[in-house]
């Protein structure tokens, strides 16, 4: 037994509530082969994932871009304030002129001192970092640079040091002395004297005349593996302990939205989707981009770092570029030849920017950079989560044609949109079918309950068909229930491995003070950093994911169902509604609510508590069409098989109206969702625990000012919907949420038996290995907690526990605790 592990007996300490299972391996059969790139990491700046994250620069701001195209709180100050001692007075502002350090980063800071403050009178910037300041470390080292110019003859004395919020010194002064109306870069080091949170970083300047400022820049020394323009250290080693099998970059919704046009004269267009040139070469040459998720994107960290990441982690590189097929609620395709084939050629130059020779034109701009050995690509993504298959399809046709011609080694991956299911879904499947695509990328965030229940999804996949890359899932939030659930649906991904060929989760950083999306799997501050609960359940995966499934079947969980039940409400979302005649029947004709609100409204509740719901002309109306799920509920929780009818129209706003059914709570209903998504489609969707899912879609979409007659008939777990006297559809809410799940992998000469134990219930297991060709002792991994733990910065209770297990034999009984995930490692002999 290993020094400071646990020892356990095969029957482990039982809890007082168990259920009884059984686990059964066919240790001497074989399963599908895994790949060793199977599970990865998707990286995209949202949640300031980039700037003010992994990038490891601590000037935020850095070359005076910020604009209220990025942020409506943005100027080009932003971060920076004015400074001045000893008497120094002056004038600074921003200016984008034909002195600029170079065209694609356009502005830079004018200086225009006074020169009344002497010889110690100094005037100049502070900048504040992000979040609450830069982390600083006593005695670490920051490498300082800036570029400069002055027209003062006799020079400009420059003079940079670190300073805490409230002015004090903390470092000794680095003086730099600017001489000439050339640019030039200066660079020194500063050391701190004391370690803080809340450092800034102050450049000032004494004498007369006029000095230009640009990419001031503070990068700590200790970069991850000491490079240059580097990444924060501890943010990429945590994600370099994920052990990944491939980095998927640099987005997501970054990669397909906005213009497909270049950044240039006359418009210099800032919201644009990601192209890849843009990104590479010195960082004072790079442009800058409005990010989709509200920010300013700077593109220091840019493709060249990604590749170089990449390596560094031991990770296939898997670049996505755009479609010129915007998503991610634009939904607009460019229709222009001539840019079309712009974008195509810059795929191929990304392609021989990776792996082209020192002698070729892409390949010498790596070798330029520092990389002269080719980066080995072999996957490429053209396009993300497109609303208009078939318009997306005719252009990444038209990009895979180009790709396979030049480069037939080249894997060109495709998707299948934005959800787990759907028309779009199913039309994209289709196209990519018909048309022999070799990787389908898939995408859905859905509730922990929906990967309880679709553990199997992949099992009745066509074996012959494409294969899928599984780029962004994850359950909504970041409990240790949510982390159950997705550990719960990856032994399905294990099991069907020779289909899921590539599978991350997303997203994988975010900032705590500043994030557009949760769940997250690497949370941090300015200093710090910690992983989730689903980030420790993708580690143990990732780290133990073995190269073959070894075939193996468990008992499940005795169902327990009943019908849908609960009360009814009425919503909006972006839109101005009116609701009349509502009518609750039971199966048998009893009346249980009729409503024309001629008494008023107090038979309704609000729920949501948004929205400005009152009576006006015999009707129920919401007359904010700003308010997003206002929704009022009436009636019993314990009403089931029932028929529910109501009259809606919609006044004004962006969608439709919603009509909700099987009410518990607002975090627990269903509700059928009419001209949703900007009035493009309509669907039935199950909210639990706060999440939905998508059970049932079609493309209907509402006219303003016509009323509906709307109908649900609720039986059983049976839901039918009419509108205006005819069918729109049906769905059996029957799928089993099996909370016990397992996957058996072989792992050079181990069994891994992966069980998941996701309820209040102890597991007691009866496993037979298949094999008594086995060593008696097994190591274990253990994941267990409270299903609403959540890890953070001063404590993480969800952390991997382990013990031995001795005394096996082919058949051991072994209880695996209430809501854990546990691994049993075996060397067989």
């Amino acid at each position: 037994m290993a020094a400071g592990l646990l020892a356990h007996s095969p029957a482990a300490a039982e809890d007082t509530a168990v259920t009884d299972y059984t686990i059964s391996v066919d240790a001497d059969r074989t399963g599908p082969a895994i790949d060793p790139t199977m599970y990865g990491v998707f990286f995209e700046d949202i949640n300031n994932a980039a700037d003010g994250g992994l990038y490891a620069e601590l000037v935020q701001n850095r070359s005076f871009e910020y604009s209220p195209v990025d942020n409506r709180s943005y100027t080009p100050l932003t971060s920076w304030q004015q400074t001045a001692s000893g008497g120094a007075t002056g004038t600074l502002q921003v200016v984008d002129d034909d002195g600029r350090l170079n065209e694609r980063n356009r502005n830079h800071l004018r200086l225009n001192l006074s020169g009344t403050g002497g010889t110690t009178g100094r005037f100049g910037i502070v900048n504040s970092g992000y979040g609450a300041g830069m982390a600083l470390k006593e005695g670490a080292r920051y490498d300082f640079s800036v570029w400069a110019r002055t027209d003062d003859a006799a020079g400009t004395r420059l003079t940079t040091e670190l300073r805490s919020g409230d002015g004090t010194v903390l470092s000794e002064p680095l003086g730099i002395a600017v001489r000439g109306d050339r640019w030039t870069k200066y660079t020194g080091t500063l050391v701190p004297k004391v370690t803080t949170t809340a450092g800034r970083l102050a450049v000032t300047a004494s004498g007369a005349g006029t000095v230009r400022l640009d990419m001031v820049s503070l990068f700590p020394r200790d970069t991850y593996k000491g490079r240059k323009n580097g990444l924060r250290k501890d943010l990429a080693e945590k994600i370099a302990a994920l052990d990944p099998g491939f980095l998927r970059f640099p987005g997501g919704c970054l990669v397909n939205t906005g213009s497909h046009y270049a950044y240039e004269a006359p418009t210099w267009e800032r919201r644009r989707s990601y192209q890849w040139k843009d990104t590479i070469g010195p960082v004072e040459q790079r442009a800058v981009n409005a990010n989709f998720w509200g920010y300013h994107q700077s593109y220091g960290l840019g493709y060249y770092e990604y590749f170089q990441f990449a390596e560094d982690i031991g990770a296939m590189p898997l670049p996505v570029v755009p479609a010129l097929v915007t998503g991610c609620g634009q939904n607009q395709a460019t229709d222009d030849p001539a840019l079309l084939k712009r974008h195509i050629q810059d795929t191929l130059d990304l392609i021989e920017f990776a792996n082209g020779p020192v002698t070729s034109t892409w390949g010498r701009k790596r070798a330029e950079m520092g990389h002269p050995k080719p980066f080995g690509l072999t996957h490429l993504a053209v396009g993300n989560e497109e609303n208009l298959p078939d318009a997306f399809f005719a252009r990444f046709t038209e990009f895979r044609k180009a790709i396979e011609a030049r480069y037939p080694q080249i894997t060109v991956v495709s998707n299948s949109g934005p959800a787990s299911s759907g028309a779009v879904f199913d039309r994209l499947w289709d196209l990519n079918r018909r048309a022999g695509v070799g990787l389908v990328d898939e995408h859905y965030y859905n509730t922990p309950q929906w990967f309880l229940e679709n553990n199997n999804r992949y099992d009745s996949y066509d074996r012959t068909g494409p294969k899928v890359f599984l780029g962004e899932y994850a359950s909504r939030d970041n409990r240790f229930s949510n982390a159950l659930s997705e550990a719960a649906f990856m032994t399905g991904l294990e099991r069907n491995a020779d289909v899921v060929k590539l599978a991350s989760y997303a997203p994988l950083l975010a900032d705590v003070q500043k994030n557009q999306w949760r769940p997250d799997m690497i949370w941090f501050d300015n200093d710090r950093s910690w992983g989730s609960t689903s980030y420790e359940v993708q580690k143990l995966f990732m780290n133990n994911t073995g190269d073959r499934v070894v075939p193996s079947r468990a008992s499940a969980t005795p169902a327990v169902s009943g019908p849908i039940t609960g009360a009814i409400g009425l919503s909006t979302w972006a839109t101005s509604a009116a609701y009349d005649d509502v009518e609750v029947t039971g199966e048998d004709g009893t009346t249980l609510l009729k409503d024309d609100f001629s008494a008023g409204d107090s038979r309704w509740t609000p729920a949501a508590g948004r929205g400005t719901w009152a009576v006006a002309d015999g009707a129920y109306v919401q007359s904010d069409e700003t308010a997003e799920n206002t929704l009022v509920t009436a009636g019993d929780a314990g009403w089931q098989n029932y028929d529910l009818k109501v009259k809606a129209t919609k006044k004004s706003g962006r969608e439709g109206f919603l009509v909700a059914f099987g009410v518990r709570d607002t975090g627990h209903h269903y509700w059928w969702n009419l001209g949703g998504w900007g009035n493009t489609r309509s669907a039935v969707e199950k909210t639990a625990d706060g999440g939905k899912q998508t059970l049932l879609e079609s493309p209907t979409t509402i006219e303003t000012g016509r009323t509906y007659d709307v109908r649900v008939q609720v039986r059983g777990r049976q839901v039918t919907l009419y509108l205006d006297g005819q069918k729109w559809g049906s769905f059996t809410d029957d799928k089993t949420a099996e909370p016990f799940r397992q996957v058996v992998t072989r792992d050079k000469d181990d069994l891994v038996v992966k069980v998941v134990n996701a309820q209040a219930t102890a597991a007691r297991t009866s496993i037979d290995l298949g094999t008594a060709n086995i060593a008696s002792t097994a190591r274990l991994t253990t994941l267990a907690g409270a299903p609403d733990a959540v890890n953070g910065a001063d404590a993480s209770p969800i952390q991997p526990r382990r013990s031995t297990l001795e005394g096996i034999g082919r058949n051991f009984t072994y209880t695996f605790p209430a809501y854990s995930v546990t691994f049993l490692r075996v060397k067989t002999r």
